[in-house]
C-alpha cells in the first residue's frame, strides 16, 4: 500500500497543488482497495491521518501528544524544527491551513466509505458458541469460515483489558492454530473435542464458530472484523 508520511502536509515543499497531488494519489489507491472490500490497514490509516490533521489544526504547538500513535521521538523533534521554521511565515501557515482544510474534506468521505464497508461485513458475520461456554470466556478458540470457502481456520484467542484515559478497553490477541475442511465429520463440535484433546492445559475452552455468508478478503477484511465482533460478542455476553 502507498504510504503517506505522518508529516506529509508540512514536510518538504509546502505547496497546495503539490500536496494535493500527493493526497489524491494516496486516496486513489485507498479507494481501489475499498472497491475490492479490502479494509485494513487502509481504514485505520485514514483515521490516523484525519486525527493527525485535526490535532495539528487545534494544537499548533505540536506537542508530543498531538501525534500519539506512530511518531518516534526523532520524528517529533523533526516536526518541531520544521514548525519553528514556518511559524513566523504567515504565508506558509496559510498554505498549510489550506492544505489541511482540503485534505479533511477528501479524507472524511473516504473514511465514511470504509466504515460503510465495515458495517456491511459486520452484518454478514455470525458468531455461534460451541457447546458449553465457561464463565470466564476470555481465553479460547474460534473457528473462522469465510463464505463459500470449504477450509476453516482455527485461531487461539486471548482477550486483554487495558486502561484508557477515561475507561477500560478490551483488545484481542490471536495466534493461528490449524485448518480443517468442513464436512459432515468435521463439525464445530468435533473440532472442539479435538482442541480439548490437543491442549490439556485448557480442559474446557471457550470455542466459537465465526462464519460469514459472503466471501471476503481474509487478512485485510474478514479476520479484523471477526476479531472485533468476537470481542463485542463476548463482552456483551459476559
Amino acid at each position: 500500500m502507498r504510504q503517506l508520511g505522518a508529516n506529509w502536509f508540512i514536510e518538504g515543499h509546502i505547496d497546495f497543488e503539490y500536496k494535493k497531488y500527493i493526497l489524491l494519489s494516496y486516496l486513489q489507491e485507498i479507494n481501489s482497495h475499498f472497491d475490492n472490500s479490502r479494509l485494513y490497514p487502509n481504514l485505520a490509516d485514514l483515521i490516523f491521518h484525519y486525527n493527525n490533521l485535526i490535532d495539528f489544526k487545534t494544537n499548533k504547538s505540536l506537542l508530543q501528544q498531538a501525534f500519539p500513535q506512530r511518531l518516534s521521538q526523532a520524528d517529533i523533534d523533526a516536526v518541531k524544527l520544521t514548525y519553528q521554521k514556518i511559524i513566523t511565515d504567515d504565508q506558509s501557515m496559510q498554505e498549510i491551513e489550506h492544505i489541511i482544510t482540503y485534505a479533511l474534506g477528501k479524507i472524511d468521505p473516504a473514511i465514511k466509505t470504509g466504515r460503510d464497508i465495515y458495517d456491511f461485513v459486520e452484518r454478514h458475520v455470525n458468531i455461534d458458541p460451541v457447546g458449553i461456554i465457561p464463565l470466564m470466556p476470555y481465553h479460547g478458540y474460534f473457528s473462522l469460515h469465510n463464505g463459500k470457502e470449504s477450509t476453516n481456520r482455527i485461531y487461539e484467542y486471548q482477550i486483554t483489558i487495558f486502561e484508557g484515559k477515561d475507561d477500560k478497553y478490551r483488545g484481542i490477541n490471536i495466534s493461528f492454530v490449524d485448518t480443517y475442511e468442513q464436512s459432515i465429520a468435521n463439525t464445530p463440535e468435533s473440532i472442539k473435542l479435538h482442541l480439548i484433546n490437543r491442549n490439556k492445559f485448557i480442559p474446557n475452552p471457550a470455542v466459537y464458530y465465526v462464519h460469514s455468508d459472503i466471501t471476503f478478503p481474509l487478512e485485510q477484511t474478514l479476520l479484523p472484523v471477526a476479531k472485533r465482533s468476537l470481542v463485542k460478542f463476548i463482552s456483551n455476553a459476559a
